[in-house]
């Protein structure tokens, strides 16, 4: 990480120095009558719109919870690799991994033939595979990830809090007002219970759940179906003669149905999901009363001719497999056209089963999302236009992931020797969870093109970081220090773009080669996307972010003759930033350019979005293309002299 740009100073470095104006946060200080952008909820969606918003000082960002504080246990814990990748940009992923339980394998049980009534292991698969994230899956509770994320936002400038005790009640949308056109009505759900007050947006986003009242306001509804399946889920403290007890394993009984159990953080707790009973078509879960002994009891008839003694139940809970999806996830309705002043994420606008671990990692990419684009849009760099793209990327994506979810639990539910996967030389559990190994990573998402996603004319440049996907990073040496590292990791959350730009042969980064030549044109010609969508007060990356990558090892390079745009001196004290030069790793983790399909003749460059998905691939002399991109949503803003 860097600090000091701008001057020394001492404690956390992941402290930043405060904005001016922060807003008073003494428990009696009154609640601000305007705001830019309000979020309702504080759970995984909110906090990590939140902490996005939370590094600019120029969007007054407020966040309500109806809740008095955050949860403490509990919920969703299922953390897979793409979401890990995010967190490596939000700067707490190396804390997760410390303190997670790392899924490696699943294990698949299923029941005897010899011996119906026992369950038997049928096999094992790695569960990352191999070079598809550099980061693992992870289990953790979901209260912690809260925490990090609010530790994120009590440091940045800003110094955001959410504002416990509130929840939306209902809010109004004025389309002809240009600003504040939502006013909000806060219901006071603490000492004061019912008193309500209202607060002024420019945008308002619900992460407010299932029910969400922001989503009932705008006219949203969830549709879909319910498998009518009870099913129990619990945190236990237990032990157990069934040897698998600390790998993730599917279970699927004779006759008794089946559990999931997921190891959890600390070497001692796990999680069961066990089916109970199937439920008519008119019943609830509520309606059953089951109990949490319910659970256990089954559990154990599942797990026969092993057994589990439950010491103690951390968090337990009912519920009822449900697949719904509303129709867009802002308030333009279909027919309309103007711009979104309302959204909504995560569970607000899609719901599903707990099994694919999908649904905490969806909410969070949503608002990674939405995040830098209401950013782009209050720093004056984008129109509002640019708001329109979030419906339309993210409802395709949760689409996806209920038609995949809802074929995962139909597997699930089928009693052995009824599903079509079980015809197969592999069991229906097995064959599902090698097929879907790319989804349960989140690593499936592709958006289409766009204005925010080129053509893939260019994409044999670089086969391994394909359009539309996330960048996928792999190792590199940086060259000032002879650092090895991803290169992934270069990138925060922090709004800008990023342009990977990676030499041809022979290209060793002097005047005259492929590198030299992009960086120049970048650094001052008036055609230049940094120089058209930089402002002059701003530092030179201040939007977009060149990186280069150089085949040859760090020694064979001569740092001194890197370009300036490389080299870019930055900050109050205008000093200069040495880590933007990248060489392939000679100490046998991997060559980027063979990993990721890097062209080794010509090079090129991959263009990646703040969201880190590759948003273009371009040859290094693609300048025309490269300014015709960014012009299609940035703003002119200056530098264009």
């Amino acid at each position: 990480m860097q600090y000091y740009v701008d001057g020394f100073r001492g404690g956390d470095p992941d402290r930043k120095t405060a904005a001016p104006g922060v807003r008073d946060r003494d428990p009696f200080a009154p609640l601000p009558e305007k705001v830019d952008v309000l979020i309702a909820g504080t759970g995984p969606a909110g906090l990590c719109l939140a902490a996005q918003l939370a590094q600019f000082p120029e969007i007054e960002t407020m966040i309500v919870e109806r809740d008095p504080r955050n949860i403490t246990k509990g919920k969703a814990d299922g953390i897979n690799t793409r979401t890990m990748e995010m967190f490596q940009a939000f700067g707490f992923a190396d804390t997760v991994k410390r303190e997670s339980y790392w899924v490696n394998q699943t294990a698949f049980w299923m029941a005897d033939p010899e011996n119906p009534a026992h369950i038997k292991r049928i096999g094992r698969v790695q569960d990352v595979a191999d070079d598809s994230s550099e980061m693992p899956h992870i289990l953790i509770n979901q209260a912690r990830l809260h925490q990090l994320f609010l530790d994120v936002m009590e440091n940045a400038p800003t110094r955001l809090q959410p504002d416990y005790n509130w929840a939306v009640r209902d809010l109004v949308v004025d389309p002809d007002a240009e600003d504040y056109p939502v006013t909000v009505t806060l219901e006071d759900t603490g000492v004061d219970w019912g008193q309500t007050r209202r607060v002024r947006a420019n945008y308002v986003v619900g992460c407010d759940g299932a029910r969400s009242a922001v989503r009932k306001a705008i006219g949203g509804e969830l549709h879909g179906d319910a498998a009518h399946q009870a099913w129990g889920v619990m945190d236990i403290l237990a032990n157990t003669d069934f040897p698998d007890v600390r790998q993730k394993c599917l279970i699927s009984s004779a006759s008794d149905g089946n559990i999931l159990i997921l190891p959890r953080e600390g070497g001692y707790l796990f999680r069961m999901y066990v089916e109970l009973d199937k439920l008519s078509a008119d019943e609830r879960v509520a309606d059953r009363q089951f109990t949490r002994e319910d659970m256990i009891a089954a559990a154990n008839r599942i797990m026969a001719p092993y057994t589990i003694d439950v010491k103690e139940v951390v968090w337990w809970s009912i519920y009822e497999i449900g697949h719904r999806l509303t129709d867009r996830f802002d308030d333009v309705a279909p027919g309309e056209d103007r711009n979104p002043r309302v959204f909504t994420a995560g569970d607000a606008c899609h719901t599903h089963s707990p099994k694919a671990g999908q649904g905490m990692n969806v909410s969070m990419q949503d608002t990674f999302n939405l995040g830098w684009k209401l950013a782009h849009v209050f720093q004056g760099r984008a129109d509002a236009r640019l708001l329109r793209s979030y419906s339309a990327e993210r409802w395709l994506e949760a689409k996806r992931l209920v038609d995949t979810d809802h074929e995962w639990a139909r597997i699930m539910l089928a009693p052995p020797g009824q599903s079509a996967l079980d015809a197969g030389d592999e069991p229906r559990f097995v064959q599902a969870f090698k097929e879907n190994l790319e989804f349960t990573g989140g690593l499936a998402v592709k958006y289409d093109p766009s204005e925010l996603i080129g053509e893939p004319t260019h994409q044999a440049l670089a086969t391994g970081q394909e359009i539309g996907r996330r960048f996928h990073s792999a190792p590199v040496v940086r060259v000032a220090d002879a650092m090895q590292m991803q290169l992934g990791h270069v990138a925060e959350a922090d709004g800008r773009w990023r342009i990977y730009a990676f030499a041809g042969a022979g290209d060793d980064g002097q005047a005259g080669g492929g590198i030299a030549r992009l960086a120049e044109w970048l650094e001052t010609d008036a055609a230049s996307p940094v120089r058209r969508h930089t402002r002059a007060d701003e530092d030179i990356d201040a939007v977009i972010d060149l990186r280069a990558v150089f085949q040859q090892t760090f020694d064979a390079l001569c740092y001194e003759v890197m370009p300036s745009l490389l080299k870019p001196c930055k900050g109050k004290l205008g000093l200069q930033d040495h880590e933007k030069v990248f060489c392939v790793d000679h100490k046998g983790r991997g060559d980027i350019f063979d990993m990721r399909g890097i062209d080794r003749d010509q090079g090129g460059m991959v263009v990646v979005r703040p969201d880190q998905y590759v948003a273009h691939v371009l040859p290094l002399d693609g300048y025309d293309a490269l300014s015709a991109f960014f012009a299609g949503f940035l703003l002119p803003v200056g530098r264009t002299e």
